[in-house]
């Protein structure tokens, strides 16, 4: 069983669109996304009924579409987004994974799950109230992840008795906003989703903008991630060795191809102890092949017996990204205690996870203007800013603008295990960076 490369270029994911939902509180989040799953025939008759009773006992008369995705219990009690719902549904040109995020401040953490993984993000604004500080946020957030697409849809657009001029003050401020954090491409749309306007089908009331609806939108927007263009990335999670009559030599080292393609006979590197190979075999669901690419799970097998574990990472000789233990990256904060100058934690980076320590906080940004607050001293939940880190052991660090996997890494509480920070190494819009540096790790204490 083989793959040619020209059917791995065939495979370019063009057909799903990853995409995540965000806004202010009361923006209507929650709203269009049940509008665009009604309107879209993405809802099943069960689930339409289960809405309607819902809505019946809070005493309203048609059914709140809102309540498609808000499944907490919580939600639906407070009429808000809590957690982070993911939906998935389809249209005939194209596959969507929608994640529905919260808009509270307290929640905003919730937004950098959702968007981490979103070719597109759709930033929502209530008409009457424009571009508000929780909006920038959101902004910000899509930026600092390398969010490719926003949608900037200015909802409620029936309160403003669907007004242009208002629409068009709305658009402007934001997308000057964004394009200042570096967001590549806006589209700006009218939307009301209450009543579906400019939702899945053209507005009548607003004739005056010529643009494509949502879902028109979602369905046409190019989706630029050809897998054969990407550096390979294989961590390693698992080293099989089964030692059986059958077979006495075998060593495979199994994980996710995190990026790119791995070919039979490539030359590859296991970093960090750079030493070298060539792969030998690889193996999908038991069967041998000649090719694979993200996201596959596959076994690789070398021709050397080498000395890897779990946490390493093999890359194509040609392009492995290189080592480092000081590192400076721009992060936000999701816990709801501080990241302080000096604390010890743990850095998790794809399947490894070594000691570290806050040598730095140089700066956390403002959004209100985009500026650089210097020296905080630490970080609170919702905060962006940049760190710099000490780790004990080499890392093998992309740019997170070059691979968007084997860019970011976390930062956990090592008492508890609590997720303290997202980070993002390499250039973003707080140039943030990588150091290379050498030097021994302590493995045994905190001093490195």
């Amino acid at each position: 069983m083989s793959t040619t490369t020209e059917q791995l270029a065939g495979l370019s994911a063009t057909t799903l669109l990853r995409f995540a939902t965000a806004g202010s509180v009361d923006d209507g989040k929650s709203t269009l996304v049940g509008r665009l799953l009604h309107d879209s025939k993405s809802v099943l008759t069960d689930q339409l009924e289960a809405v309607a009773h819902a809505s019946r006992s809070r005493g309203q008369e048609t059914p709140d579409l809102a309540l498609l995705t808000d499944g907490l219990r919580a939600e639906r009690e407070q009429g808000i987004t809590i957690d982070v719902a993911y939906r998935y549904f389809a249209t005939p040109r194209r596959r969507f994974i929608l994640a529905d995020t919260p808009g509270h401040v307290q929640y905003t953490r919730n937004m950098v799950t959702g968007a981490s993984t979103a070719e597109l993000a759709v930033v929502l604004v209530d008409a009457r109230n424009g571009v508000v500080e929780q909006t920038r946020r959101h902004a910000a957030v899509a930026a600092l992840l390398r969010v490719p697409h926003v949608v900037l849809a200015v909802n409620k657009m029936d309160l403003v008795e669907y007004a242009e001029p208002v629409f068009a003050a709305i658009a402007e401020e934001f997308t000057t906003y964004a394009s200042e954090l570096g967001v590549p491409e806006i589209t700006a749309i009218p939307i009301s989703a209450l009543a579906g306007d400019n939702v899945v089908e053209p507005s009548a009331n607003m004739v005056w903008y010529g643009g494509p609806t949502v879902l028109e939108h979602l369905e046409t927007v190019p989706v630029s991630h050809d897998l054969t263009d990407c550096p390979a990335r294989f961590p390693v999670q698992y080293v099989i060795r089964p030692q059986t009559a059958e077979h006495p030599d075998y060593r495979g080292y199994a994980g996710q191809i995190a990026s790119g393609a791995l070919r039979v006979g490539d030359p590859v590197t296991v970093l960090p102890s750079g030493l070298t190979s060539t792969v030998a075999a690889i193996d999908a669901l038991g069967e041998p092949v000649d090719i694979a690419w993200s996201p596959q799970s596959v076994t690789v097998r070398l021709a050397d017996d080498l000395d890897i574990s779990r946490g390493d990472l093999i890359a194509p000789t040609a392009c492995a990204p290189a080592t480092t233990q000081d590192v400076e990256a721009t992060v936000c904060h999701v816990a709801d205690q501080p990241l302080t100058v000096g604390q010890r934690v743990l850095l998790k980076h794809t399947t490894r996870t070594v000691k570290a320590i806050v040598k730095d906080i140089p700066s956390r940004l403002t959004l209100d203007d985009l500026s650089q607050h210097p020296s905080p001293g630490h970080l609170v939940a919702n905060d962006i800013g940049r760190v710099v880190l000490r780790t004990s052991e080499p890392l093998a660090l992309d740019s997170y603008s070059e691979s968007r996997r084997t860019g970011s890494f976390l930062l956990i509480d090592p008492a508890d295990g609590t997720t303290l920070t997202a980070g993002m190494a390499g250039d973003s819009f707080a140039t943030a960076k990588v150091t290379r540096t050498a030097g021994a790790a302590d493995d045994e204490g905190w001093d490195f």
